[in-house]
């Protein structure tokens, strides 16, 4: 339903088995240019065992065979040429028709009966567009599960970039050393740290645990960029605009649905004095303080309180239509 419906789906899932003391496996998938390779015949095929209206149908037929794009090269132009495969990158409706194109690896994995479940509902595979999470609690019953998705891959004409392709390890079993996931043309998927998941860096530990690095470094990138800019020449208040708008959300991004400990807040906390005290140019903690109660800037410690109430209760609200949802919340 959204990014964070969907990591916190897996970290209700690897929750549950870590609990009882079992130590789960995780592998993201990167698909090799996965919208750019969608056979649109196929698709076709596949809207129509959904029963899709016969205009749509039509219409979407139409849309695909008019398609053309060309290459921009400084001020000159390519000749115009015709799209025979993938949807627009960008585009409102090609995430719909992508997971409509990709569900039958879905079918495939639960058909397998391998992986996690959280009661009694399949969650050893989330996909998102084309971020694909696979998990499993033992090395072995992973390694099934990636041949299963390989074999309909296959049959969709897509491939798996095994260069950007990682696994991890969660639980209490996490730093123990584990043969390589191998692909069937002999590929290794490596263990590693911690993998990207809907921008969202999950670390391999004891327990889910979600790294808070990536955002501060992309925080700070942002802000020397707009204060480096216009932070001589704009107002306090113009500043404290645009850093509300234009950093903090990069900054907040995942805090609602990922496990932070104090210690990360504190350090999200110092990357937001840090800014203040650069635009007002202050160093005095309770000078910032009080710009930061001037201007409406409440504790991370509160943000990510209100910001994790906000999604729970809308994540319940989802639980009379999401058999996902009500999985997670009766856990």
């Amino acid at each position: 339903m959204s990014c964070g419906h969907a990591i916190y789906t897996l970290r209700s899932a690897i929750d549950y088995y870590v609990n009882y003391g079992s130590t789960v496996n995780v592998c993201s998938i990167d698909l090799s240019k996965a919208f750019d390779r969608m056979n649109h015949h196929a698709l076709f095929l596949k809207l129509m065992d959904r029963k899709i209206p016969h205009n749509l149908l039509t219409l979407l037929e139409k849309w695909f065979s008019v398609s053309t794009s060309c290459v921009k090269w400084g001020s000159s132009y390519s000749n115009f040429f015709r799209l025979l495969c993938g949807v627009r990158q960008g585009g409102v409706l090609s995430p719909f028709l992508f997971a409509v194109f990709v569900d039958s690896l879905v079918d495939r994995v639960k058909a397998t009966g391998l992986g996690c479940y959280l009661n009694s509902v399949c969650v050893s595979i989330l996909l998102y567009a084309d971020d694909i999470i696979l998990s499993a609690p033992s090395v072995k019953a992973l390694q099934l599960l990636l041949e299963v998705c390989e074999q309909e891959l296959d049959s969709l004409d897509m491939f798996i970039n095994a260069k950007k392709s990682y696994c991890i390890r969660i639980g209490p079993r996490f730093n123990i050393d584990c043969h390589p996931l191998v692909t069937r043309d002999n590929r290794e998927l490596k263990w590693c740290g911690s993998i990207r998941y809907l921008g969202v860096y999950i670390t391999s530990a004891t327990v889910f645990r979600c790294s808070v690095s990536h955002n501060k470094q992309a925080t700070y990138r942002a802000f020397n960029a707009m204060f480096g800019k216009v932070g001589r020449a704009a107002s306090a208040e113009v500043m404290i605009q645009l850093f509300n708008s234009k950093c903090l959300p990069i900054l907040y991004y995942g805090i609602d649905v990922c496990r932070l400990t104090n210690t990360q807040i504190n350090s999200l906390q110092f990357v937001i004095n840090s800014c203040y005290s650069k635009i007002f140019m202050i160093k005095s903690n309770d000078d910032i303080r009080y710009c930061q109660d001037v201007f409406g800037c409440l504790p991370v410690a509160d943000i990510v309180k209100r910001r994790t109430a906000k999604f729970l209760k809308k994540y319940k609200e989802a639980n009379d239509n999401n058999i996902v949802c009500q999985a997670c919340i009766r856990y």
